[in-house]
């Protein structure tokens, strides 16, 4: 499982996909299981759950990022707490309610940090483009009507 890059440049946009390790980065995959779009603030990630669940239980490995990111969805406790189903520590139904709490306090959480940004940059979701354009130098009209030199 790894992130392949779409977007233009300094504008990068990318699928969440499972790949052959042997594929290139931008190459042939297996299936598409979600998108990540780190411009926005905060990022959006829009991931198919069920569909990486299954794929790491049939022993995909994700990248160090997409571990991340399948951390910050719940995807990896979800699949710890149906290990502990599967031991027998407790129920199918327990192991849901377990997720369904932490996934309500998860939401809380990305609801006020979406509030604080959104605070803090008034003008909108997103980060500032144009990078370190300067304004073109104003240049002073004299009262006779012509430009200053």
């Amino acid at each position: 499982m790894r992130l392949q890059r779409h977007g233009s440049k300094k504008r990068p946009f990318y699928f969440i996909v499972v790949a052959d390790a042997r594929a290139p980065r931008d190459g042939k995959f297996i299936s598409k299981i979600g998108t990540y779009n780190p411009l926005t603030v905060p990022s959006t990630i829009q991931l198919d759950r069920q569909r990486a669940l299954e794929w790491l239980h049939k022993g995909a490995q994700p990248t160090d990022t997409v571990r991340r990111i399948l951390s910050f969805k719940g995807v990896l406790y979800l699949k710890h707490l149906l290990r502990g189903v599967s031991l027998g520590l407790f129920d199918d139904v327990t192991a849901m309610q377990k997720f369904e709490v932490w996934h309500k306090d998860h939401e809380a959480q990305i609801l006020k940090r979406q509030e604080e940004a959104r605070r803090a940059n008034p003008r909108g979701g997103r980060r500032p483009q144009g990078g370190n354009r300067r304004p073109a130098p104003r240049r002073e009209q004299s009262p006779e009507g012509g430009a200053q030199q």
